[in-house]
């Protein structure tokens, strides 16, 4: 059978061959993995959906296959023979090779290689080989693509077609030297993603700061009973996703999605918080599903977990899916306030900088106080400006005491 390249969803509409878990002529069982994809979003293992033997591997490894392609061919009647080598395919049945005896069970004894067949041997119909030599062509040198490999008229003015010589890109241009690298993976993902985001809504963002004091004490109050007790990593972060749901909560706008079609505002009853992760190959957002049930150990734990899927490139896709509020913190870098960009189709995303130590007025007197700065970025169709104040204003207030957002249900 054919096993056709799947969609993967996400927008997914290609991937690239990293490496192949098996050879032709290799006996595979069913949902066994026999090649690793790279597509814009993670790496994942392709399953063969059913037993039998590598027939062909379709693609080399480096290459890129489009869903709806056929990634390989497995024979299901098959059984393990000697394997061949990518794109190279082996007919189900072997001939020639004489047949020795091992005891009473015969064993089938591989042909002597052959450099290419011969062109008496290669399938094509009588006029496909009158236009061959018409066209002095040596039909042993051009690959079939009709059935069985047979070789057709189209292959032969393909072949016999001027190759057109690759386009010899300058290392420099007008002012220097230049190194060229290709636009692919999670970058060329995200350049598609954030042009998508920026012209299918009005986004504008709005910014607060947080004196946070009080949870950075908390922190360190819990940092060795989290670690020796819980054996999770406290970060400030399981705690602004405690207070964020506490705010969507409050201002359900904020947990939505337009759905320009219907011309409706979905206002989504779950909490499914993503949380960008910086990687070797790019920004991914890794979804905390049903964050609202899950107390500030358990969404340390699934957060680191998250984060290591995503640095390996070994996440699962659906773990990327399904985001109802994003959050952002490029605070860990050493940046104050952005202007993050919301993950379409979500309407907000809020962007965590960097807690720094300010002079804060306190009561008419100036103290030095731990400050968080916040940037929230929220699609203008769906609410306003004042609405996106007041989910911060209630934010800042539980950032600043944190014990009102661990004490919400």
């Amino acid at each position: 059978m054919d096993f056709i390249f799947p969609d993967l969803g996400e927008g997914v509409t290609e991937g690239e061959i990293r490496k192949w878990l098996v050879k032709v002529g290799d006996s595979v069982k069913r949902d066994q993995s026999i090649a690793e994809v790279e597509t814009d979003k993670a790496i994942v293992e392709m399953p063969a959906p059913v037993a039998g033997r590598i027939a062909k591997l379709n693609h080399e490894e480096g290459g890129t296959v489009k869903v709806g392609e056929v990634l390989a061919v497995i024979d299901e009647g098959g059984t393990a023979v000697v394997g061949g080598a990518p794109s190279e395919e082996v007919p189900a049945e072997r001939e020639g090779g004489p047949a020795s005896v091992v005891g009473e069970l015969p064993v089938e004894q591989p042909p002597a290689p052959t450099s290419r067949p011969a062109a008496d041997k290669v399938l094509a119909a009588p006029a496909v080989r009158r236009l061959a030599g018409e066209m002095k062509i040596d039909i042993s040198k051009v690959k079939g693509t009709g059935p069985e490999g047979r070789v057709t008229e189209a292959d032969l003015r393909s072949f016999s077609a001027p190759k057109a010589a690759p386009a010899v890109q300058p290392k420099f241009d007008l002012y220097g030297w230049v190194e060229r690298v290709p636009l692919k993976g999670i970058r060329r993902s995200t350049a598609r993603h954030m042009i998508e985001a920026q012209t299918a809504s009005a986004q504008v963002t709005t910014m607060d700061v947080a004196d946070v004091t009080e949870l950075v004490a908390l922190r360190e109050r819990v940092k060795a009973y989290s670690s020796e007790e819980k054996g999770v990593k406290i970060t400030y972060l399981p705690f602004v996703i405690k207070a964020v749901v506490t705010a969507l909560k409050k201002h359900p706008y904020l947990n939505s999605e337009l759905n320009e079609e219907a011309q409706e505002i979905l206002l989504k009853k779950y909490y499914n918080i993503g949380v960008a992760v910086a990687t070797d190959e790019g920004l991914m957002v890794p979804v905390i599903k049903a964050a609202d049930q899950k107390d500030v150990y358990e969404l340390a734990k699934e957060l680191m977990e998250l984060s290591e899927q995503a640095r390996s490139r070994r996440i699962d896709l659906a773990d990327l899916k399904g985001g109802t509020f994003s959050i952002t913190n490029y605070g860990v870098i050493g940046g104050t306030f952005a202007t993050p960009i919301a993950n379409h189709p979500e309407v907000a995303i809020l962007g965590m900088g960097r807690i720094a130590e300010q002079p804060v007025v306190r009561n008419g007197e100036v103290a030095i106080r731990k400050v968080l700065h916040l940037s929230l970025t929220f699609d203008h169709r769906v609410l306003d400006g004042a609405q996106a104040a007041m989910f911060l204003n209630d934010l800042v207030r539980m950032l600043e005491m944190p014990e009102l957002a661990l004490m919400e249900s």
